[in-house]
């Protein structure tokens, strides 16, 4: 017996579940927006160093009888690939002698200067961005890069603090609290007079962002049967597919980064206003010693489900009789050093490290300089989440029926393959090149679909949390080492690729000694993880169907029951 079985007796995935679920998934639309902004927000405008003061562009055209853009020529040198003007440089004086088409001037050793009076940008992809706003180019341009490590180091600082808040005062006090941070801070951020005051507004929301993600993962799971974890658990994953494709269609109707910014947070105040409905996890009610609270949730999910006969059935004893074993375990009180003190614990949280970060290493890696591929940023957002609907249909497929651990690696190890094979195709491929880049990050894609799902089964309730805080923190690390890995571009163009692919490789190669969960309850204590690790608990449940069976399966358990003897040492004899 155990809280499953009680799951199943109220309805298993009844009305509330639906209901439940659906709720908890929707803010998954905006949580895309959150994680991809800077995309958009911080987009980088063409530019040009702006003319003199006493200079005008429009007189000057009128004047000489030429179009500003040969006009341009005049006062802006080319880049050094010669293709367009340069960003960053300026001609010390005009060089009207370059209007000349007979010209034989070398305009390499004509003498320039930075942009002393600011810069001018293009208004056409961009009305207002925090670069154009700010002047984050030339020499600041590692500014808008860092936007989005700060606003990662927010989410990671969310998963170190929520993670372990949420296992002491519940999963939904924190996640009530968590969109109402977003929708307040968010929002502000747009108000923003400074540089300095928009990256603290991104860093705090990006707490609450943490807050959102890891509690509503907990709370769905916590209440869902079993058998409807693989099927939910995918399905919902397509709220954040679709959020990338809703993004881009805001990012494209606004082009201003203040009200973009709050398109995207202002909904939360929504979320928060019917958050107040969810039902707090009874798992996390009864180990914490509030059963009382507990009986109502059940009560309560067994009316909307159409089981009131339960209502009378379902009593105290009742509770405590089917969770006896995870009452006893829960005396103790945990903290993240539990996740590394046994020895199965210790595997799984070893391992889950690993594919956490490498997963969102090479997803941020890809997803996060979608201006690279030459191709509208708004059709590329729409492209990159679109690629996520048949990948995650792939995984929704793979772990209903090859399991987690296969998946996992499957996904890891194919998205390292193609990030690898990028590196041998031309740069004037670009169309292959951009979409070997999308099937790389489809594969991520699913990759964090599964593991968001597989580390709420590995992890026991008493530790639920606190474990997906402390491995999703290190998925914020690989967000937020992600942009850095580019600058080596600079010193060999494919190095950013080779350490994208090593470290899914390296991955998937610790994802193979994951424990398999597929069609497993689950585990709500420590001893729970370990007697599974050891074998333990088999060997329990076959002498239970030693009773129960037919003489066919008697011989069948006994078989295996003999061989789990004798792997402990003791014999048939002690049969």
């Amino acid at each position: 017996m155990g809280f499953t079985d009680l799951l199943d007796q109220v309805g298993g995935f009844g009305r509330y579940q639906w209901l439940h679920v659906t709720l908890i998934s929707f803010p998954g639309l905006m949580m895309a927006s959150q994680n991809l902004l800077n995309n958009f927000v911080s987009g980088i405008p063409a530019h040009h160093c702006r003319l003199p003061a006493n200079q005008s562009l429009h007189n000057l055209s009128l004047t000489y009888q030429v179009d500003q853009k040969q006009l341009l020529k005049v006062f802006i040198p080319p880049d050094p690939s010669g293709d367009r003007l340069d960003r960053c440089r300026r001609y010390v004086e005009p060089q009207w002698r370059l209007l000349d088409s007979n010209s034989s001037l070398n305009v390499s050793q004509l003498q320039t200067e930075g942009c002393l009076d600011g810069w001018t940008y293009d208004r056409a992809e961009f009305s207002a961005t925090t670069v154009s706003e700010w002047d984050l180019v030339c020499s600041l341009r590692p500014l808008k890069q860092m936007i989005q490590t700060i606003y990662m180091g927010g989410v990671l600082t969310g998963a170190i603090i929520y993670g372990g808040l949420s296992d002491r005062f519940g999963r939904r006090s924190v996640l009530i609290w968590s969109y109402l941070q977003v929708a307040v801070l968010g929002c502000s951020s747009a108000l923003s007079p400074s540089y300095t005051a928009y990256c603290i507004f991104r860093f705090l929301s990006g707490m609450a962002v943490s807050g959102i993600i890891l509690n509503g993962v907990s709370l769905k799971v916590e209440w869902i049967p079993t058998k409807a974890r693989t099927l939910v658990g995918t399905l919902t994953s397509f709220f954040f597919t679709f959020g990338q494709m809703i993004l881009a269609g805001l990012a494209y109707w606004l082009r201003d980064w203040r009200k973009l910014q709050v398109f995207v947070c202002a909904p939360h105040f929504l979320y928060f206003a019917y958050s107040w409905w969810y039902s707090e996890s009874a798992r996390w009610l009864v180990l914490n010693r509030r059963s009382e609270e507990a009986l109502k949730s059940l009560h309560r999910v067994a009316r909307i489900n159409g089981k009131p006969e339960m209502i009378h059935k379902l009593t105290l004893e009742v509770l405590h009789s089917h969770m006896k074993k995870e009452i006893e375990s829960s005396r103790s009180t945990f903290t993240a050093f539990d996740l590394l003190k046994t020895a199965g614990i210790r595997r799984i949280s070893i391992c889950l490290i690993a594919v956490w970060f490498s997963t969102s290493f090479a997803y941020y890696g890809l997803a996060m300089d979608l201006q690279k591929f030459g191709v509208s940023i708004y059709l590329m957002q729409i492209i990159f989440g679109a690629v996520d609907i048949p990948a995650k249909l792939l995984a929704l497929g793979m772990l209903s029926y090859l399991g987690r651990r296969v998946t996992q690696v499957s996904c890891l190890f194919l998205s390292a393959v193609i990030i690898f094979a990028n590196i041998f195709v031309p740069q004037d491929m670009q169309t292959l090149r951009t979409t070997l880049a999308c099937l790389g990050k489809a594969f991520t894609s699913a990759s964090f679909t599964t593991v968001y799902l597989y580390t709420g089964e590995l992890y026991p309730t008493v530790l639920r949390q606190t474990g997906m805080g402390f491995v999703s923190m290190m998925a914020r690390v690989g967000s937020m080492a992600a942009p850095a890995v580019l600058i080596l571009d600079e010193v060999l163009p494919v190095l950013p690729s080779m350490v994208y692919g090593g470290a899914a490789v390296l991955a998937s190669c610790f994802a193979f000694f994951l424990p398999e969960t597929l069609n497993m309850p689950l585990p709500d204590t420590i001893e729970d993880v370990e007697e599974k690790r050891s074998g333990k608990r088999s060997t329990s449940r076959l002498k239970e169907g030693v009773v129960s069976s037919d003489g066919s399966t008697i011989s069948k358990e006994l078989i295996a029951l003999k061989e789990v003897k004798e792997a402990e040492g003791t014999g048939l004899n002690a049969l």
